[in-house]
């Protein structure tokens, strides 16, 4: 009995050290949430209801973040300046219409900004997405900044041509600024997913930073254009909980995201089924 108390003393002893270092491994991490849709009528991992966001929203003003852009950000990283305390940074992919409907005027309600990476070659071609009047209403209002998310969310992983990943990551921003007469810094990897050759059509592309999907925070190094997102989606139910979960447990749960991606990869997802993760 002695020794199993203290086999047990010594594992809890471990196991605290261990999430200790986690997190102080993290302290100056920034967490950058990576949203979709939400709207009321489409049923899947991607969307939140208006409802769960609006709570999530109101968390977020009540509990004390300070809700930065990806400008600022880059701006306190390079100049060494001092962050606001609680900061984070909210992001949407795609730009379907709800952003307009149902995301704009609740970031309006709490007084937040956010960075919408738009899919241009969708804009003014389908109902369920975004015209360019509207993005540029949404831009011009303060609440929200334009950015790219490629021309036609094709994957760069699976682009060969460097001249093709050149007119997706280019296109796009020149597509933005044209319309919108002003300035394209950031560019969404299409499902978060790039090549080292991306990272550096970004540059050449005049881009300060690119984004990936990973549930791990954001940090000053190393290089920006992989910077991490962690995605409020993942599952069809969208609590306040798990929300909170992901927002304040990132260091913990980011490596475990990564084990679960990494069995599935090698063909083991009944293993990674065992694992659970918000």
């Amino acid at each position: 009995m002695r020794r199993l108390f203290i086999f047990l003393l010594i594992f809890v002893s471990a196991v605290g050290s261990f999430l200790t270092w986690l997190f102080l491994r993290e302290k100056d991490g920034v967490p950058i949430l990576s949203y979709h849709q939400v709207n009321d009528i489409d049923q899947n991992a991607e969307t939140l209801t208006v409802e769960q966001f609006d709570a999530q929203m109101k968390y977020l003003y009540e509990s004390g973040y300070n809700v930065i852009t990806p400008d600022e950000l880059l701006d306190a990283w390079e100049n060494d300046t001092q962050l606001p305390e609680n900061p984070v940074v909210i992001t949407f992919d795609d730009a379907h219409i709800d952003i307009y409907k149902n995301v704009y005027p609740i970031l309006q309600k709490y007084r937040m900004r956010a960075t919408f990476f738009v899919t241009t070659d969708f804009v003014n071609l389908y109902p369920n997405y975004i015209t360019w009047d509207q993005a540029r209403e949404m831009q011009e209002s303060g609440w929200a900044d334009i950015e790219s998310h490629t021309l036609n969310q094709k994957l760069l992983t699976e682009i060969t041509s460097r001249d093709k990943v050149w007119e997706q990551l280019y296109g796009s921003k020149q597509a933005i600024e044209w319309y919108l007469k002003k300035p394209v810094n950031f560019i969404a990897y299409p499902q978060g997913k790039y090549t080292v050759e991306a990272e550096n059509v970004s540059k050449e592309a005049g881009y300060r930073a690119g984004f990936m999907a990973d549930y791990g925070l954001a940090h000053k190094e190393p290089q920006h254009y992989v910077l991490t997102r962690i995605p409020i989606y993942g599952a069809n139910s969208h609590t306040l909980f798990r929300f909170k979960m992901r927002l304040k447990y990132s260091p913990l749960f980011a490596p475990i995201q990564r084990l679960k991606e990494r069995l599935i990869s090698d063909g083991n997802p009944e293993v990674a089924d065992l694992i659970w993760t918000p």
